[in-house]
Protein backbone atom coordinates (compact mmCIF):
# COMPACT_ATOMS: atom_id res chain seq x y z
CA UNK A 1 0.00 0.00 0.00
CA UNK A 2 1.53 3.46 -0.99
CA UNK A 3 1.94 5.40 1.98
CA UNK A 4 1.90 9.04 1.60
CA UNK A 5 3.01 11.60 4.74
CA UNK A 6 1.55 15.06 5.14
CA UNK A 7 2.70 17.90 7.09
CA UNK A 8 2.89 21.78 7.45
CA UNK A 9 3.78 24.11 10.12
CA UNK A 10 0.67 25.41 13.12
CA UNK A 11 -1.72 27.35 11.42
CA UNK A 12 -1.21 26.18 8.52
CA UNK A 13 -4.47 23.94 7.42
CA UNK A 14 -2.94 20.90 7.09
CA UNK A 15 -6.17 19.19 9.05
CA UNK A 16 -8.44 20.52 6.37
CA UNK A 17 -6.49 18.94 3.94
CA UNK A 18 -6.70 16.16 5.33
CA UNK A 19 -10.47 15.78 5.89
CA UNK A 20 -10.80 16.56 1.93
CA UNK A 21 -8.71 13.43 1.19
CA UNK A 22 -11.07 11.57 4.15
CA UNK A 23 -13.89 12.81 1.51
CA UNK A 24 -12.09 10.80 -1.17
CA UNK A 25 -11.98 7.72 0.92
CA UNK A 26 -8.40 7.76 1.75
CA UNK A 27 -7.74 6.56 5.56
CA UNK A 28 -5.83 9.32 7.41
CA UNK A 29 -3.41 8.55 10.31
CA UNK A 30 -3.63 11.54 12.86
CA UNK A 31 -0.12 11.18 14.38
CA UNK A 32 -0.54 14.16 17.14
CA UNK A 33 -3.80 12.94 17.77
CA UNK A 34 -2.87 9.31 18.44
CA UNK A 35 0.44 11.20 20.52
CA UNK A 36 -2.16 12.95 22.72
CA UNK A 37 -3.97 9.09 22.92
CA UNK A 38 -1.38 6.98 23.65
CA UNK A 39 0.40 9.00 26.40
CA UNK A 40 -2.06 7.57 28.93
CA UNK A 41 -3.27 4.51 27.13
CA UNK A 42 0.67 3.22 26.54
CA UNK A 43 1.78 1.59 30.17
CA UNK A 44 5.22 1.63 28.32
CA UNK A 45 5.13 5.44 27.04
CA UNK A 46 3.61 6.59 30.65
CA UNK A 47 6.52 4.99 32.91
CA UNK A 48 8.94 6.42 30.74
CA UNK A 49 7.59 9.62 31.35
CA UNK A 50 6.48 9.14 34.91
CA UNK A 51 10.71 8.39 35.13
CA UNK A 52 11.77 11.02 32.90
CA UNK A 53 9.27 13.68 34.24
CA UNK A 54 8.29 12.40 37.93
CA UNK A 55 5.28 11.28 38.74
CA UNK A 56 3.66 14.45 38.74
CA UNK A 57 3.80 14.44 35.23
CA UNK A 58 0.02 12.67 35.47
CA UNK A 59 -2.74 13.51 37.60
CA UNK A 60 -4.91 11.52 40.07
CA UNK A 61 -7.42 10.15 37.45
CA UNK A 62 -4.82 9.34 34.90
CA UNK A 63 -4.53 12.43 32.84
CA UNK A 64 -1.61 14.00 31.65
CA UNK A 65 -0.47 16.88 33.71
CA UNK A 66 0.18 19.23 30.54
CA UNK A 67 1.37 22.43 32.75
CA UNK A 68 3.82 20.27 34.86
CA UNK A 69 5.00 18.77 31.53
CA UNK A 70 4.84 22.08 29.67
CA UNK A 71 6.50 23.50 32.66
CA UNK A 72 10.28 21.77 32.00
CA UNK A 73 9.72 21.27 28.66
CA UNK A 74 8.52 24.62 26.56
CA UNK A 75 11.82 26.41 27.12
CA UNK A 76 14.49 23.58 27.68
CA UNK A 77 15.21 22.02 24.52
CA UNK A 78 17.26 18.96 25.53
CA UNK A 79 14.29 18.28 28.16
CA UNK A 80 11.74 18.29 24.80
CA UNK A 81 14.40 16.42 23.10
CA UNK A 82 14.15 13.62 26.04
CA UNK A 83 10.22 13.60 25.97
CA UNK A 84 10.13 13.66 21.93
CA UNK A 85 12.41 10.80 22.40
CA UNK A 86 9.64 9.05 24.13
CA UNK A 87 6.19 9.54 22.04
CA UNK A 88 8.15 9.54 19.02
CA UNK A 89 8.34 5.70 19.24
CA UNK A 90 5.41 5.13 20.88
CA UNK A 91 3.70 6.51 17.82
CA UNK A 92 5.72 4.81 14.93
CA UNK A 93 4.40 1.98 16.60
CA UNK A 94 1.08 2.81 16.94
CA UNK A 95 0.81 3.77 12.85
CA UNK A 96 2.43 0.49 11.69
CA UNK A 97 -0.10 -1.21 14.06
CA UNK A 98 -3.09 1.20 12.29
CA UNK A 99 -1.73 0.48 8.46
CA UNK A 100 -1.97 -3.12 9.28
CA UNK A 101 -5.58 -2.51 10.13
CA UNK A 102 -6.80 -0.71 7.46
CA UNK A 103 -8.35 -2.66 4.24
CA UNK A 104 -6.20 -3.93 1.54
CA UNK A 105 -8.23 -2.39 -1.63
CA UNK A 106 -7.71 1.01 -0.45
CA UNK A 107 -4.88 2.81 -2.82
CA UNK A 108 -2.96 4.49 -0.38
CA UNK A 109 -3.08 6.14 2.89
CA UNK A 110 -1.96 9.68 4.52
CA UNK A 111 -0.11 9.89 7.95
CA UNK A 112 -0.87 13.82 9.26
CA UNK A 113 2.82 14.89 11.66
CA UNK A 114 3.03 18.50 12.80
CA UNK A 115 7.06 16.94 13.17
CA UNK A 116 7.06 14.35 10.03
CA UNK A 117 10.23 15.92 9.49
CA UNK A 118 11.45 16.75 12.34
CA UNK A 119 10.99 12.90 14.31
CA UNK A 120 11.80 10.95 11.20
CA UNK A 121 8.62 9.33 10.56
CA UNK A 122 9.19 10.54 6.65
CA UNK A 123 10.93 8.05 6.37
CA UNK A 124 7.99 5.50 6.81
CA UNK A 125 6.03 6.90 3.73
CA UNK A 126 6.90 6.48 0.06
CA UNK A 127 6.12 10.43 -0.53
CA UNK A 128 5.20 13.58 1.64
CA UNK A 129 2.96 16.57 1.46
CA UNK A 130 3.99 20.06 2.70
CA UNK A 131 0.55 22.54 3.12
CA UNK A 132 2.45 25.71 3.40
CA UNK A 133 0.51 29.26 4.25
CA UNK A 134 1.91 32.98 4.75
CA UNK A 135 2.88 33.57 7.75
CA UNK A 136 0.03 36.28 9.07
CA UNK A 137 -2.65 33.84 7.77
CA UNK A 138 -1.17 31.19 10.10
CA UNK A 139 -0.64 33.95 12.87
CA UNK A 140 -4.38 35.08 12.37
CA UNK A 141 -5.43 31.68 12.14
CA UNK A 142 -4.19 30.18 15.55
CA UNK A 143 -4.68 33.32 17.32
CA UNK A 144 -8.81 33.07 16.36
CA UNK A 145 -8.73 29.51 17.04
CA UNK A 146 -6.57 29.33 20.36
CA UNK A 147 -7.19 32.40 22.09
CA UNK A 148 -3.79 33.32 22.45
CA UNK A 149 -1.27 36.37 21.31
CA UNK A 150 1.09 36.55 17.98
CA UNK A 151 4.00 36.13 20.37
CA UNK A 152 2.44 32.78 21.79
CA UNK A 153 2.02 31.41 18.35
CA UNK A 154 5.16 32.47 17.15
CA UNK A 155 7.01 30.72 20.04
CA UNK A 156 5.14 27.72 19.20
CA UNK A 157 6.44 28.03 15.58
CA UNK A 158 10.09 28.05 16.61
CA UNK A 159 9.89 24.31 17.72
CA UNK A 160 9.17 23.18 14.26
CA UNK A 161 11.17 23.75 11.57
CA UNK A 162 10.63 26.92 9.16
CA UNK A 163 8.61 26.08 6.19
CA UNK A 164 11.50 26.64 3.67
CA UNK A 165 12.78 23.86 5.75
CA UNK A 166 10.41 21.75 5.28
CA UNK A 167 9.89 22.31 1.62
CA UNK A 168 13.68 21.72 0.62
CA UNK A 169 12.62 17.76 2.24
CA UNK A 170 8.49 17.75 0.94
CA UNK A 171 7.63 15.65 -2.51
CA UNK A 172 4.53 17.60 -3.01
CA UNK A 173 3.85 21.43 -1.81
CA UNK A 174 0.09 22.42 -1.32
CA UNK A 175 -0.70 26.04 -0.59
CA UNK A 176 -3.23 26.91 1.45
CA UNK A 177 -3.31 30.76 1.26
CA UNK A 178 -6.76 31.40 -0.04
CA UNK A 179 -5.46 32.28 -2.92
CA UNK A 180 -5.40 28.92 -4.71
CA UNK A 181 -8.12 26.50 -4.44
CA UNK A 182 -7.12 24.16 -1.95
CA UNK A 183 -9.68 21.24 -3.24
CA UNK A 184 -8.50 21.54 -6.59
CA UNK A 185 -4.84 20.83 -5.61
CA UNK A 186 -6.06 17.88 -3.68
CA UNK A 187 -7.94 16.47 -6.60
CA UNK A 188 -4.50 16.47 -8.75
CA UNK A 189 -2.37 14.87 -6.17
CA UNK A 190 -5.50 12.31 -5.30
CA UNK A 191 -5.41 11.32 -9.02
CA UNK A 192 -1.50 11.15 -9.22
CA UNK A 193 -1.36 8.95 -5.98
CA UNK A 194 -4.22 6.74 -7.53
CA UNK A 195 -1.92 5.93 -11.14
CA UNK A 196 1.26 5.40 -8.58
CA UNK A 197 -0.69 2.66 -6.34
CA UNK A 198 -2.15 1.05 -9.18
CA UNK A 199 1.39 0.65 -10.96
CA UNK A 200 2.70 -0.69 -7.40
CA UNK A 201 -0.23 -3.33 -7.64
CA UNK A 202 0.19 -4.29 -10.99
Amino acid sequence: MYKVGITGGIGSGKTTVCKVFQVLGIPVFYADTEAKLIMVRDDLLIDGIKSAFGKDSYLSDGRLNNKHIAKIVFNNEDELAKLNALVHPAVFRAYTTWEQQVDSKVPYTLKEAALLFESGSYKLCDTSILVKSPLALKLDRVMNRDGISAQDVAARMDKQLSDDEKEKMADHLLLNDEAHAIIDQVMVLHQHFLKIAKTKIA
